[in-house]
């Protein structure tokens, strides 16, 4: 197997897939606590709550991140989001994490805080834009 080929061809465009998908995944949370889709038994939270900022960063910064537009300072802003959002709503719960709820918010920590440092990877506008100048 020839690892060289795999780390310079097909981590970049895996690196792409892994933020595409999160952020589509990520979306979702946000179109859900907003826009009640998909359907939630939950109401949708006042506006400017934290909840609703949270709704609108998810919805915002995903839809900047399934292109790749502005991926590192999105994707950071975001990291933020789901660390926040585990020590307010989540870690009072519980000290575990899948008592508390809160495994998905630090995966998202993680895999923002990742992308954050990466980049987009192979197929980002960001990577574009540069490519063009």
């Amino acid at each position: 197997m020839n690892t060289d080929r795999l780390e310079t061809v097909w981590a970049p465009r895996l690196l792409s897939i892994l933020r595409i998908v999160a952020a589509l995944i990520f979306m979702a949370h946000g179109t859900q606590k907003l826009l009640g889709f998909p359907a939630s038994p939950n109401p949708g939270p006042a506006a400017f709550s934290l909840p609703w900022i949270a709704g609108v960063l998810e919805i915002v910064g995903g839809a900047l991140l399934v292109p790749g537009l502005f991926v590192r300072p999105v994707a950071f802003v975001l990291s933020g989001l789901m660390a926040a959002a585990y020590w307010i709503a989540h870690a009072p719960r519980s000290f575990y994490p899948v008592l508390n709820g809160g495994d998905a918010a630090i995966l998202y920590c993680f895999v923002f805080l990742f992308i954050a440092a990466a980049g987009g990877g192979a197929w980002s506008l960001d990577r574009t834009f540069r490519a063009g100048r």
